[in-house]
């Protein structure tokens, strides 16, 4: 009848609904065993973490210096100011302004006319005075014999003893005169006192000098050697003292614009400090053979005290700063990298004096620390091909 069909139909429906869900989960199975056997396939043939390219150098134990920076200002070691003795009319110059000239080199010439005739009139006054002393002499020899005949009164020998005397004086007098001539007409020429080298020109030829004008003739500086002027904090004065009592102290001083440095010598240690500043003024004495260091130029100077022996140094790169303090990656001998704390003590050109964290003959990592974490492997020889 018809509930029998209806019973059937439903018996039907439930056996082919439980064989597809039986279908299902058969496929679920299979694609998650595809899906684990395709994983574990890619993570066995995944190739391995390339190493982290870098650049390395060798820690190092050398001796260091011990030394203050500072920034100082050349200053000729002599100066100067070449002005005329006399008035008269300048004639010549010897030189171009900015040449080096020698001690002893002919500067300046100023007309010397007047003065030689000034020369000869002195000389003819002290020929007439010797003539005149000559005859004085004569007389008062003759009236002391006469005086000591007792012919002659002694009041004439005694005025002839005296006007001889006059006349003596009066030879040396013109004698003093000529020497004073003489000088004025040497003034006439004008030579370098130093060697050195000159400034601009103050005076031109047919222009008139006076003696001791104002203005210059021309400026000469000596600048070998030469003195470099600098400035330290006055906390370091007693470090200065103390070891300046053991020696002289050696400085360095590499002008502004330039790489190489002059080596010369403290010699000047001010005798007081300057309050406004704080600071204690300090002169090198530099032999500057070469001319590189110049008056009125900077230079960046380096006062070396002492030095510190057998310590450990790095090159400044291989320092980097974290929340921790300064740090270093050091290569270990199996290619990978350990980062250790260390503590820079100062810094010396491109290279950093450090107390502890590495020793001297291990690698540090100079380039490419932005790539490593502790345990990474390195590769050197990448870094040096590129």
């Amino acid at each position: 009848d018809g509930r029998f069909g209806t019973a059937e139909t439903k018996n039907l429906g439930s056996c082919m609904t439980n064989r597809l869900s039986a279908a299902g989960l058969f496929l679920c199975t299979l694609c998650g065993a595809l899906l684990i056997a395709g994983c574990t396939r890619t993570a066995e043939t995944a190739p391995p973490m390339m190493a982290a390219p870098v650049k390395v150098a060798k820690a190092t134990k050398r001796n260091v210096p011990v030394s203050l920076t500072a920034i100082g200002t050349g200053e000729a070691y002599s100066t100067v100011s070449i002005r005329s003795q006399v008035n008269g009319e300048l004639q010549a110059v010897h030189f171009t302004q900015g040449d080096f000239v020698t001690k002893g080199e002919l500067l300046f010439s100023i007309d010397p006319r007047p003065f030689q005739a000034a020369v000869a009139q002195a000389e003819g006054s002290l020929a007439k005075d010797k003539a005149q002393l000559d005859l004085d002499n004569t007389q008062a020899d003759r009236y002391q014999k006469l005086f000591d005949a007792g012919v002659s009164p002694k009041e004439q020998f005694d005025q002839a003893k005296a006007s001889a005397a006059a006349q003596a004086a009066a030879v040396q007098a013109d004698e003093a005169a000529l020497q004073a001539a003489k000088l004025q007409l040497q003034y006439c020429s004008i030579n370098s006192p130093i060697d050195g080298r000159t400034g601009a020109l103050g005076a031109t030829p047919g222009n008139l000098v006076t003696q001791g004008g104002q203005q210059a003739l021309v400026v000469i500086d000596q600048v070998t050697p030469l003195y470099i002027d600098f400035a330290v904090p006055e906390q370091y004065l007693a470090s200065i003292k103390k070891f300046m009592d053991k020696g002289r102290l050696a400085v360095s001083a590499i002008p502004y614009g330039d790489t190489a440095s002059d080596t010369g010598y403290l010699t000047f240690l001010d005798n007081s400090v300057d309050n406004a500043t704080g600071t204690i003024k300090l002169k090198g004495t530099f032999p500057n053979s070469n001319r590189r260091l110049w008056p009125g130029q900077f230079s960046t100077v380096t006062l070396q005290l002492s030095e510190d022996e057998n310590a450990t140094v790095v090159p400044s790169a291989a320092i980097q700063s974290g929340q921790s303090g300064d740090y270093i990656y050091v290569v270990k001998p199996d290619s990978t990298v350990e980062q250790r704390t260390v503590k820079a003590v100062r810094t010396i050109g491109a290279d950093t004096v450090i107390a502890g964290g590495v020793q001297p003959g291990e690698t540090v990592v100079t380039d490419g620390q932005l790539r490593l974490l502790p345990g990474i492997k390195v590769d050197i020889s990448a870094a040096a091909a590129n």
